[in-house]
């Protein structure tokens, strides 16, 4: 299993939401690129991206400081957040990023997912972003319409790199990951899994490890690794061990 630390961009700037809420976030840096490299140096193999901006505004917005990222780290780096057209997906993607995550575009194009699965194996990741069950889309501000595993269940044979779930509940709240839903999701697909949302110490780490079995393949942390209260090398070695 391994940890990815997320980089959340709102308008050039590095930011944590308590549950998605855009009235509701913390900046971090103003330097996303100087962010990369900080968690270069202390041993990420990945980094998570996410524009901010572009799931609510449904076209990427912070593409300079997302290039910049690519331009100073060469890590493996997966990105998500207002990725809704076949361009958008060829532009970041030729680049230099190496996965996209498609998450309200997977709920409402299914067309769009299947080519660019069969145009980019093993590099398209489904985002699932959940309350209560309940896939949210646009940036989590309404219902998709689709239950979590059913969304999961339809592109199961279209050789997808990973599903990032999120339970958004418990995103940014630092309450622990919700191992029931995770663990559930996981075992319904064949498809890999990457939790997130709600991490706050190595026991939130330890008590993800067991899904490895069932499919959980990584983690995605923010605000408590920014906050110190999961250290990443210790949340690494305890991941991989």
């Amino acid at each position: 299993m391994i940890v990815l630390p997320a980089i959340d961009l709102k308008q050039g700037r590095c930011v944590r939401l308590l549950q998605g809420r855009f009235d509701q976030e913390t900046v971090y840096g103003h330097d996303p690129a100087a962010m990369a490299r900080r968690w270069v140096e202390a041993g990420a193999e990945w980094l998570h991206l996410v524009d901010l901006n572009g799931s609510v505004g449904r076209k990427p917005v912070n593409q300079e400081a997302i290039l910049a990222i690519r331009g100073a780290v060469s890590i493996k780096l997966e990105l998500g957040g207002g990725i809704r057209t076949l361009e958008t997906i060829d532009f970041y993607l030729e680049q230099g990023l190496d996965r996209v995550i498609l998450g309200t575009a997977a709920q409402q194009d299914p067309d769009l997912v299947r080519q660019a699965a069969r145009g980019y194996p093993g590099r398209i990741a489904i985002g699932i972003d959940a309350r209560d069950g309940r896939v949210m889309v646009d940036g989590w501000t309404r219902d998709g319409g689709l239950a979590e595993l059913d969304l999961a269940r339809r592109y199961e044979d279209l050789g997808i790199a990973a599903l990032i779930y999120t339970d958004i509940a418990r995103d940014g709240m630092q309450t622990g990951p919700n191992i029931d839903r995770t663990r559930a999701l996981a075992r319904a697909v064949q498809i890999p899994v990457i939790a997130s949302g709600g991490v706050k110490d190595l026991d939130d780490i330890r008590a993800l490890r067991p899904l490895e079995a069932d499919g959980v393949i990584g983690v995605i942390s923010g605000k408590a690794l920014y906050e110190g209260s999961l250290d990443f090398a210790q949340a690494k070695a305890l991941a991989a061990s």
